[in-house]
This record gives structure tokens, sequence and C-alpha cells, in this order.
């Protein structure tokens, strides 16, 4: 329940204003000891909190995930381990994983996507973070392109789906090695690249330093970097745009 949910109860006299003040007057996290849930981020930034499930002890996130979809009916986590995902479908038995992107989330059904956000990747071993943005960003209501294995040791792989990408409101670049792809695509579109450097690579990569760097000192107009195999990072900020894009229309 929302504040115009409330506001829309006391007009009609389904609450009381007493009622209503309470409401008001709670304070805007829910504290569990060990966590303190932000139920209150959705109205301040529009997208709700997210959990990070590495490290979390199993106790710690099945309260948490219970505790979230009681608020929000659905929950998104990012990391998540098969372990984690077995603990927590014995309390919350929809709850769906991924093994690529390991992002363990309850989703409302019939969910509508709009606008469109390209999601690229150099290799196929990109994947697993690519799919993490691009799954965050369909949960938070983008319609998402998938677009991999288009690096630049082929190139022409990329340029015969360039239609598609340069029509998107944002395009997202995942690539490890020398981390080229963002360069490439910043020269071609018009649209905002963001650009995220993954940990592949052989060991000049650093664990992706190199693709990180080489995206930082890209010569390309209108590339953003984000942390190395950050994709959820990338998916949120790619939404942000497509909203502005969409509202925009």
């Amino acid at each position: 329940m929302d504040a115009r949910d409330v506001l829309n109860q006391v007009k009609t006299g389904d609450m009381s204003v007493e009622e209503a003040e309470q409401y008001f007057q709670k304070k805007a996290y829910e504290e569990m000891g060990y966590a303190k849930l932000d139920t209150y981020r959705e109205r301040r930034s529009g997208f709700p909190e997210v959990v990070f499930c590495g490290g979390k002890a199993d106790q710690h996130l099945t309260s948490i995930y219970q505790r979230l979809y009681e608020a929000h009916r659905e929950v998104f986590g990012t990391r998540a381990s098969l372990h984690q995902y077995e603990v927590v479908k014995e309390v919350l038995p929809q709850v769906t994983y991924d093994e690529i992107s390991h992002i363990l989330k309850i989703e409302k059904p019939g969910k509508k996507r709009c606008g469109k956000i390209a999601v690229c990747t150099a290799g196929t071993a990109d994947i697993p973070v690519a799919e993490e943005a691009a799954q965050t960003a369909e949960y938070f209501g983008a319609g998402v392109e998938r677009i991999y294995d288009v690096g630049v040791s082929g190139i022409h792989r990329m340029l015969s789906h360039l239609d598609k990408i340069q029509s998107a409101n944002c395009v997202v670049a995942v690539a490890g090695m020398e981390g080229a792809l963002a360069s490439v695509l910043g020269g071609l579109v018009s649209r905002p690249v963001i650009a995220v450097p993954t940990s592949i690579g052989y060991g000049a990569s650093m664990h992706g330093l190199s693709a990180l760097l080489t995206m930082i000192n890209s010569c390309a107009n209108g590339i953003a970097v984000v942390n190395i195999d950050n994709g959820y990072g990338a998916g949120y900020i790619a939404t942000q745009i497509n909203r502005l894009a969409v509202k925009g229309e």
C-alpha cells in the first residue's frame, strides 16, 4: 500500500485520519537487528531495494526475502548460490533461480515492459554479467534486446545487428579481455553506452582491470563505465535512462 492508497481510503471512509497518521509516521525502514530493510526506497527513488545475496547467512537471507516479499509481493537478489536458492525455496516456493546470472527472484506475473535497452557482449564468457544487467532491467520494467558474442575479433557480427542496437534507448556493452567493444559501440550509436568490464581474460587482463582502464580511457563519446563485473549497476542505470526516454516520447 502506498501513500495514494492511504489517501484514497481516507477519502472513501475506509480508513480513519488517525490510522492514516500512524501510517505516515512509520519509520522509513524496518529494523531486523542484523538488517535495516529500506522498504520505502521505491517511493524515494522509483526502484525497490535489491538483495546482494553473497555472504549472507541462510537465516538472515530467508528472513530478508520473506519481509521484502510481504512488503512488495516481489523480491530480487543478485549473486546468489544454488544453496541459497534451495534454502529460500523452502520458505518461498515460488522463488526462481537462474544459474547463469545467479539471480534469485520472485516477480509479479504479467509485468509490463516498455522501451528498449540493447545488452551486448564481446564474447560468450561475458554472458553471466550481461544477464545480470539484462534481467535487472527487465525486473525494473524495461524491454531488453540481447545481442551476444559480437566482439571486435569478428566485428562483422556486431555490424549485422547494428539496426537493432541503434534503435535502443540505451546500450550496455559487456566485455573482458581488452574491453574494446564499448569504444566501437560508442562511435556507432547516438544513445548513451554503459560499459561493463568483466574479469574475463588472460593474466595481463588483471581480472578485468585492463578492460576497465580501456573503457575509462575511451576516445568515443557518450560512454559511462561501471565497476568490474557490475551487471546489476549497468542494468539499473540503463533502466533510468530508458524511463526518461519513454517518458519523453
